[in-house]
């Protein structure tokens, strides 16, 4: 390989993260690894404990982390904890996924991918004890307010307003507003998560200009030039293969918007997917959107973009 450093693809759930990492996947190096800090992750691909989403991660508590994740670039797979975890004949079909990329990854010495929408506030961390290439992906926040909609996604604040660290160091004005947000108010949720997050990232764009920030829609209107740009960055091959997996996943003849039962597919047709949460939004729910994002939202989107 001429980098063997692991990759880190992170941003808001519902941003393009697993789009972006399977797309990244697809060079013959690079083996995918699926969220091991969701708090359902599989304990055989990561073996630590996760509580909360969106786990801040930092050399003060990174002893709860460091040793787990250390074993998941050396691509260590624990089996024994694995079987322990098994509920039913899915779970057993996913080690077997899961056992397999583990052991092609170590015989064939491949760079680990880490796709993980929950690692964003700790994409420092991957940086320095990881020695990561961060690649952080944003998207509309009035689309990723509809996405959440349409799913009834709510999200609980409780996840980060207990972890002290976060709050000490990143978030602590906006406790009010956390706490204030009913607990069935999926826009407004999605809203001030957007904000949190990309505040977050736009705040490391000066200290860590390494970064590469991408824009979901930009990928969306031109998925081959976009990724071409992003593998050569990340010093990937971009081979005639990968540029037809790109192109067969953002193909006009997929379709326009996911079924619910599958909303991790990657086949979809991107450039109609752009306008959807236009449909799927009302006046006012946009109008909410913009005005609790803004201050954050210009540092991504022009005002032609609402």
């Amino acid at each position: 390989m001429n980098n063997p450093k692991p990759i880190l693809v992170t941003g808001a759930h519902r941003s393009g993260t697993t789009w972006v990492g399977k797309m990244l996947a697809a060079a013959s190096d690079v083996a995918y690894v699926s969220e091991p800090l969701n708090v359902w992750h599989r304990a055989g691909v990561y073996r630590a404990p996760v509580e909360r989403w969106y786990a801040y991660i930092t050399e003060e508590n990174e002893s709860a982390y460091l040793p787990a994740f250390r074993e998941l670039l050396n691509f260590q797979y624990h089996t024994f904890l694995e079987l322990r975890s098994l509920r039913s004949f899915k779970d057993f079909l996913r080690m077997g996924r899961d056992l397999h990329i583990f052991f092609n990854a170590a015989l064939r010495g491949q760079r680990a991918l880490l796709k993980d929408p929950f690692a964003v506030f700790s994409s420092v961390w991957f940086a320095h004890r990881l020695n990561c290439e961060v690649v952080i992906t944003v998207r509309h926040p009035a689309a990723f307010a509809a996405s959440l909609k349409r799913l009834n996604w709510t999200f609980d604040f409780g996840n980060l307003l207990d972890q002290p660290l976060l709050m000490r160091d990143h978030l602590a004005d906006q406790r009010a507003a956390m706490e204030a947000l009913h607990k069935d108010d999926v826009v407004g949720q999605a809203a001030l998560l957007w904000t949190l997050v990309y505040r977050f990232v736009d705040s490391l764009r000066a200290d860590f200009p390494q970064f590469r920030i991408v824009k979901h829609e930009d990928l969306s209107l031109d998925p081959v030039g976009g990724y071409r740009a992003l593998y050569a960055a990340l010093n990937l091959d971009f081979t005639p293969r990968v540029e037809q997996v790109i192109q067969t996943s953002s193909s006009s003849e997929n379709p326009t918007k996911l079924a619910r039962n599958k909303t991790h597919s990657v086949k979809l047709d991107s450039r109609a997917n752009l306008a959807n949460w236009k449909k799927n939004l009302a006046p006012d729910e946009i109008e909410r959107i913009r005005k609790t994002t803004r201050g954050v939202a210009e540092r991504f989107y022009a005002d032609a973009d609402w």
